[in-house]
C-alpha cells in the first residue's frame, strides 16, 4: 500500500468511526445538553454543603451538582462515611456557622409547621445558617448518616412537601420525595425571611428554572429517541450461540 492509498484509507476510517459527545467541564452534560447558559448564581445567605455519593456523582441528571452550581459560597462534597474528612470536621469548628443537617425524621424540626418564634428561637441571628444537604438514594443516605459520626450530634431539620416533585425523567420512591436541587429551593423559601434573605426579585428560582429546563430537555431526548429510533448502537450485537 503506497502512501496515497493509506492517507485516503485512514480518512475514511476517521470518518466512518463513532463520534463521541464531547462534556462540558462545568456540568459535566454532553455539550448538547449543557444548562450553564442558564444559571444565575446568587447568595442564598446560607452555607449549603452538598454531601454526595460516590454512585450519585456518577449519574449525569444528578442534580446536587447543578445546585451547588447556581449557589454561591457552597460545596460540593463527594464521600459516604464523612467522619475523618478535614473539611468537615474543620468547618464544623468555625464559631460563625450555625450547622444543620436536612434530613427527614421523628426528631427532624418539620419547618413546614414551624411557627417564626420556633424559627427564631432554633435559628441564631448572630451566626450564619451551614445546612448539610444528603444527596443519593434513600438506601445510600441512610448509610451516609449513619456512618457519619460528626453529623450524628447536629440538629436535623425537615419539610412537608407541597407538591409533587418535577423530576420526570428520574422515578422517585414515594409521591412527597424531592430531588436535591428542589430541597434547597424549598429550604430557602422556608428560612429564607430567617437569614434576611431579599425575596423580592425570587433570585433563588433560577434553582428551578435550571431544573426545569433540563428536565424538558431530557423528555425532549425521550421524545425524538420515539420518533427516531437508532439503526445502530453503540454496543456490539450478540453472537447467537449455535
Amino acid at each position: 500500500m503506497n502512501l496515497h492509498s493509506y492517507k485516503k484509507r485512514r480518512e475514511r476510517q476517521l470518518t466512518e468511526c463513532k463520534q463521541y459527545r464531547i462534556q462540558c467541564s462545568n456540568c459535566r452534560q454532553p455539550q448538547f445538553g449543557c444548562y450553564c447558559n442558564y444559571i444565575q448564581k446568587f447568595d442564598p445567605k446560607i452555607k449549603f454543603i452538598i454531601l454526595i455519593h460516590p454512585i450519585e456523582v456518577k449519574r449525569r441528571i444528578a442534580t446536587g451538582r447543578m445546585a451547588h452550581l447556581c449557589l454561591e459560597n457552597s460545596d460540593l462534597i463527594i464521600g459516604q462515611n464523612f467522619t475523618q474528612n478535614k473539611y468537615i470536621n474543620e468547618i464544623l469548628k468555625n464559631k460563625i456557622y450555625q450547622p444543620f443537617v436536612l434530613y427527614p425524621g421523628i426528631k427532624s424540626l418539620n419547618l413546614s409547621f414551624s411557627s417564626p418564634e420556633v424559627k427564631s428561637a432554633t435559628f441564631s441571628l448572630a451566626k450564619i445558617p451551614l445546612l448539610f444537604v444528603i444527596d443519593g438514594t434513600w438506601a445510600t443516605a441512610r448509610k451516609m448518616v449513619r456512618q457519619s459520626e460528626n453529623l450524628k450530634p447536629l440538629q436535623k431539620i425537615c419539610f412537608t412537601p407541597t407538591s409533587p416533585s418535577q423530576f420526570k425523567v428520574r422515578k422517585q420512591p414515594k409521591v412527597d420525595c424531592y430531588s436535591t436541587i428542589e430541597a434547597i429551593h424549598h429550604c430557602i423559601d422556608l428560612l429564607g425571611t430567617q437569614v434576611e434573605f431579599d425575596f423580592t426579585n425570587r433570585q433563588h428560582d433560577n434553582l428551578i428554572a435550571v431544573f426545569n429546563k433540563m428536565v424538558e430537555r431530557q423528555l425532549q431526548f425521550v421524545r425524538d429517541a420515539f420518533d427516531n429510533p437508532r439503526t445502530t448502537s453503540y454496543r456490539r450485537p450478540k453472537h447467537r450461540v449455535a
